[in-house]
């Protein structure tokens, strides 16, 4: 009998996301315990800045990372958004469980949709990617940055401070959230996800073989290959810089994968878009990246990073 280690951030959500890839595991594989070790990384420390201005979301996972190098744990579950492009050495995605939904979601104090925030509105949400989008959906909106989490997300827009925020749907379902029934569920046209929204990454050593065996049995091949895809587009943008780029990919039935991918300015003053299609995620991902670049996304890149 081996007893698993498994590292968890402290969240409500990365305990939910932690215990559910356990329940899997558990379900297959009776002889297994496990042990949750909590760790506190920088992203959890740091709240009173974005998360750009700081490192970007691989704040979420470096001191993680580090504890699966080091041994002290044998595995963690992420949510694949907050995962850098390249991983450090010796360390890979071994398991992507089945994806959750990947809309984003509005809720606003007053019930109001998107279209009918007032002129002007104040909207809260801490990524960039959302920010430009919405404002390049609605140019009056007032974007502001949020961050925290769900509960105290929420909370603030119940004090007024903001007159709508902007969450994942995803970690509300796994939380069971009982405000999604108030939420306007953005369509994709509106709000591309970031990439990897809604799935989650098993991370583990590279060298534990029997580990990786077994995290196998629950990953979910459907989303691991359009996951693939939209990391392959986020790797070819060097998309670690924390600038607005969001991605899609699904598969349909037989008909092979279809990414959609997106690159833009801050502000939302531009928006380049693109779709592509085939077999090969590794191929349609970098092909939507170099279209992209061909049209000037490597301009917006160099800019935000000056």
């Amino acid at each position: 009998m081996r007893t698993i280690l498994v590292g968890s951030r402290k969240s409500r959500l990365a305990l939910i996301q932690s215990r559910y890839v356990i329940e899997k595991l558990s379900d297959r594989f009776a002889d297994l315990t496990f042990q949750i070790r909590h760790l506190e990384t920088k992203g959890d420390q740091v709240l009173h800045v974005t998360l750009s201005k700081v490192g970007g979301k691989g704040l979420f996972v470096k001191e993680i990372e580090q504890a699966l190098l080091d041994g002290t744990i044998d595995f963690a579950v992420h949510s694949m958004k907050d995962m850098p492009a390249q991983l450090p050495d010796g360390l890979e995605i071994a398991s992507v469980p089945v994806r959750e939904d990947a809309h984003d979601v509005l809720f606003s104090a007053n019930g109001a949709s998107l279209e009918g925030l007032a002129q002007g509105a104040v909207v809260g949400t801490s990524s960039l990617r959302r920010a430009a989008q919405l404002l390049h959906y609605r140019p009056d909106l007032q974007v502001r940055p949020v961050r925290g989490n769900v509960d105290t997300r929420l909370a603030k827009l119940k004090k007024g401070e903001f007159d709508a925020i902007v969450l994942a749907a995803a970690g509300m379902k796994r939380m069971e959230s009982p405000e999604l029934q108030t939420a306007e569920y953005l369509p994709f046209e509106i709000s591309l996800p970031a990439v990897g929204q809604g799935a989650l990454a098993v991370e583990c050593r590279s060298e534990d073989a029997e580990l990786k065996a077994l995290l196998k049995e629950i990953n979910d091949e459907t989303t691991a290959v359009t996951v693939r895809a939209e990391r392959a587009f986020l790797k070819k943008l060097n998309g670690d810089c924390q600038v607005p780029i969001a991605a899609f990919c699904e598969r349909k039935g037989n008909k092979g994968l279809t990414l959609t991918g997106l690159v833009a300015s801050p502000d939302g003053s531009r928006v380049l878009k693109t779709r592509s299609e085939g077999a090969n995620p590794d191929v349609i991902g970098i092909q939507a990246a170099s279209e992209l670049l061909s049209r000037g996304a490597g301009e917006i890149l160099a800019e935000f990073r000056g």
